[in-house]
């Protein structure tokens, strides 16, 4: 593999970069103290306070109500199968945000960085709600939201529910996660946190980076990226910008010269990566008032992290992936990544009623720099050198209120929610520099990299785009007692999303560049200068195709009918059944006046009845059986709707999307066991089994060198298997009499789920793409696993805790199996991904300074340095997709607390 000093040799530059000292802590320290710790008493028995909410649809007529207590067994408490992370369970993990301590449930996994698969079920069957209420996704290819750019400070506790039950959307194919923000606190107190970190891969090492704005460590652009103005107008004119196009030469020339922005173009050597770092402020206080009291809690958070990836990226055009491939790169990627956080909460209780208002900000940027060298086979025996900055800005703001209103046995939720995503990616810039390698009498510049600007020997491209999502949601749940031990809840629901996204893309230009020119670095060949004298020129890439826009809704309304009832004594049921009407509309955006937009438009109007029943059993004291059964549904995202052909720039992956999906449908089943023989600890086993009818897949294709990924729905798949779990605490003053060892216990917590999934594909099987009806065998093996799913997930917490103060060791270990991420292209092999196994140690002590609580945490992740890999393989044929090494990372914090 080509080393990273090799790539930087080829730079075309002057001078290295020494960027600011910024850099990002992986988790957030919990504010310090005791952690309350359960003793092995009766599982019945009450539990202390803990401020830990979980707030979720319907809640009044669950065992988990809005804004109620975390209990000891809540897990066993509700009617329906869940995980419960509390913020001690999240502490304990270390991790800085909520997808890393969701890959330790059982069942779950995290793949790209921040989406969460059920039970081997892609991200597109899970749902992620915040207090109950939709979230936006600022992702152009999802309309999940990402959870990594959650981060553990301004969570309280996560809810991952298995099993459907009919409060929930009917977009359950997997399961739901909701996130519970801070509750208001009850006694007044601050907190002050920050911590460093250094990785192995990065930190002090060889990297790539571009200067930007003086502010861009802060991932607030100063004005640097602005559009300018020129370029605005010509963007609103609703014309394509080309020559002869309402545009002429000059013009174009004008809106060029106000594109120069070295600050943006020039690739520079870092060989001093900085440190990763974090910072945080939580604090909150209660007002007493007449006949109630009102809470107040606010927190703000910034972490600045640095990541390297020297990667391997290949294609093959082979069906057995045989001699060598078609492309070959060496690609080293610097991500800067900086998010800034901010919750301001209030909670407002007055005897039976409490009031809740959230309002969250999240702001998510990654700063980008890449530097490729490789070949393809189609430029015979060159060398080719990319270069590549970007700057992508996420945010998200929302603002929810709940509402709890209780009346002896009636009980009135009422919920209302505003919520707005961006992504903003201005001034994405790349250049392809070539060097044919022919001796000096075919090519005076043989032995270097040039970029004629004309296709054949370089390019250079920028683009600009720009996605908001706003989501509006309210509901309300009425629940009455209508006789001892049965309750029954009707309830409201409705969302509407709307979402626009524009990416606006364009080449430079040029004909007959001097060589001497040709071989100019990025910023000197767009420069003033070179645009006036050699007439470069500027073409808009996305009026070819009409993919420059697109406009996506979705509206949903749902009612529901819910019981819950003890049928007999120790045979409990919660029954219920929802309706649910969808109009989902994705049609592209008739910039330029061409005519195309409504025959490439997707209308999907749909209407469910859901039902959902589990039937629980106490088999003893301490032991209970569950039984569910449910349908559910999931719906196509956006972006795979839209049939004209996208450019992810972070995955260097092209997508097209298929304007004849169909919703998938599924049926659901799992039996469960359940042993609570302690408080708080357990052992659970369960079996599982869905069938899906038009489960959407992703399929892969390769043309002129380059990777296309699209989407088909697959006749039916099946999807069964089986997790089991155990949580167990071991005291440990049996060892010693040493004062050390007699509030000191072992805490062991594991898990383990098998699954199978198999695509069904029969002889006479269609499935239709764009508007073609295709035979399925064409896209899909019969018998092939679903996308995303890993044959074992394996999760292990192995740690010492202080029952009597903080104080807590825990090794955590996670696996997962190889897992398919596409269809091979033309009958090659899947590509597959293989996580392999992490293995990582934290710690957390707390103690007295200056009579101020102080907790110190150390973290050490990926002990193993586990190398990430997406391959096809064929026999001994290999074929890298993606191919690094993942650091090792170690990182220290600390937090005060007035």
């Amino acid at each position: 593999m080509t080393k990273r000093p090799i790539l930087a040799s080829l730079l075309l530059l002057s001078s290295a970069l020494v960027a600011p000292a910024t850099l990002a802590q992986s988790a957030d320290p919990a504010p310090a103290g005791p952690d309350p710790v359960a003793d092995a008493a009766s599982p019945d028995e009450a539990a202390p306070d803990e401020e830990a909410d979980v707030s979720i649809p319907g809640g009044a007529n669950q065992e988990i109500v809005v804004t109620g207590r975390y209990t000891p067994n809540i897990v066993r408490a509700t009617p329906e199968v869940v995980s419960v992370l509390s913020s001690a369970d999240i502490a304990r993990t270390g991790e800085g945000d909520i997808s890393g301590s969701l890959q330790r449930v059982t069942g779950l996994s995290v793949v790209g960085g921040g989406f969460v698969y059920v039970r081997g079920l892609g991200d597109r069957y899970s749902l992620a709600l915040l207090n109950g209420s939709p979230l936006p996704s600022p992702e152009p290819l999802k309309r999940v939201v990402p959870l990594d750019i959650f981060p553990t400070n301004v969570i309280d506790s996560t809810l991952v529910q298995k099993s459907y039950s009919a409060n929930f959307p009917g977009e359950f194919g997997g399961g739901v996660i909701n996130l519970t923000t801070k509750a208001t606190p009850r006694e007044t107190f601050l907190t002050l946190s920050g911590g460093i970190g250094w990785d192995s891969e990065t930190t002090n090492q060889l990297g790539y980076t571009y200067y930007g704005s003086d502010t861009d460590w802060t991932g607030f652009d100063d004005g640097t990226r602005d559009i300018p103005p020129l370029l605005q107008a010509a963007l609103d004119s609703g014309k394509p910008i080309l020559e002869g196009a309402d545009f002429s030469q000059d013009d174009l020339e004008a809106i060029q010269m106000q594109l120069v922005n070295a600050e943006t173009t020039l690739l520079q050597q870092n060989n001093h990566i900085p440190i990763n770092w974090s910072a945080g402020l939580t604090g909150g206080t209660t007002i007493q008032l007449p006949g109630g009291e009102l809470g107040i809690i606010a927190t703000a958070g910034i972490s600045n992290k640095w990541r390297t990836r020297d990667t391997l990226q290949q294609t093959s055009l082979n069906q057995d992936l045989s001699g060598d491939p078609q492309t070959s790169y060496n690609r080293v990627v610097t991500d800067n990544r900086i998010v800034v956080n901010g919750l301001l909460g209030f909670g407002l209780e007055m005897g039976e009623h409490k009031l809740r208002w959230t309002n969250l900000y999240i702001r998510d940027t990654l700063k980008q720099a890449r530097l490729a060298l490789g070949t393809d086979r189609n430029q015979s025996d060159r060398d080719i050198m990319k270069q590549d900055t970007a700057w992508y800005e996420r945010q998200l703001i929302n603002t929810q209120f709940v509402g709890e209103f209780q009346f002896d046995a009636l009980k009135l939720d009422l919920r209302g929610a505003y919520a707005n995503s961006q992504r903003e990616a201005p001034y994405e810039r790349s250049f392809t520099y070539v060097r044919t390698n022919l001796p000096p009498e075919q090519d005076p510049v043989g032995d270097r990299f040039v970029n004629d600007l004309g296709g054949n020997r370089g390019d250079a491209s920028i683009a600009f785009s720009d996605l908001n999502e706003n989501l509006w949601s309210g509901g309300a749940d009425l629940s009455y007692e209508v006789a001892p031990r049965v309750s029954a809840t009707v309830g409201y629901a409705y969302s509407d999303t709307h979402r626009v996204s524009e990416r606006r893309s364009f080449l430079f230009r040029a004909t007959d560049l001097p060589l001497a020119v040709q071989q100019l670095r990025p910023d000197y060949l767009l420069s003033d200068a070179t645009i006036q004298l050699y007439d470069i020129t500027l073409i808009e890439t996305s009026a070819q195709d009409g993919s420059a826009a697109f406009d996506a809704k979705l509206r949903t309304h749902a009612g529901y009918g819910q019981i819950q009832a003890e049928l007999m004594p120790s045979v409990n049921i919660n029954a219920g059944v929802r309706y649910e009407t969808a109009k989902q509309t994705v049609a592209p955006v008739d910039l330029f006046g061409t005519g195309i937009g409504d025959s490439l438009a997707t209308n999907l109007n749909n209407d469910y009845w859901l039902p959902a029943v589990t039937l629980t059993w106490e088999a003893a004291p301490d032991m209970q059986v569950r039984l569910n059964g449910s349908k559910t549904i999931a719906r196509p995202q956006f972006r795979e709707l839209i049939e004209q052909i996208y450019q992810d720039p972070e995955s260097n992956r092209l997508f097209r999307g298929n304007r004849s999906l169909t919703d998938s449908e599924l049926w659901n089943a799992e039996a469960r066991y359940e042993w609570y023989f302690a408080r708080d600890q357990r052992l659970t086993a369960a079996a599982f089994y869905k069938s899906i009818d038009k489960p959407i897949e992703a399929y892969t294709s390769v043309s002129d060198s380059s990777i296309n990924t699209s989407f088909a729905n697959a006749p039916k798949a099946t999807l069964y298997g089986g997790e089991i779990e155990l949580q167990k605490y071991f005291p440990m003053n049996s060892l010693s009499d040493a004062p050390f060892w007699q509030s000191r216990r072992m805490v062991l917590i594991g898990n383990y789920t098998y699954t199978q999934s198999e695509i069904q594909v029969r002889e006479g099987d269609k499935t239709v793409i764009n508007g073609v009806e295709h035979d399925a065998s064409n896209f899909f093996f019969d018998g092939a696993p679903l996308t995303g799913q890993s044959d074992h997930l394996v999760n292990v917490q192995i740690g010492l805790e202080d029952q009597d103060r903080l104080s807590q060791q825990t090794l955590l270990l996670t696996y997962a199996s190889p897992r398919v991420t596409s269809r091979g292209p033309s009958g090659q092999p899947d590509l597959k991904e293989k996580p392999g196994i992490q293995l990582d140690f934290v710690a957390r002590q707390g103690l007295m300074l200056g009579g101020k609580e102080v907790e110190l945490k150390f973290e050490a992740r990926n002990l193993t340095g586990r190398t990430y890999k997406e391959v096809q393989e064929a026999g001994d044929n290999r074929i890298y997709f993606n191919r690094y090494k993942l650091g090792r990372t170690f990182s220290l914090s600390a937090s005060l607390k007035f």
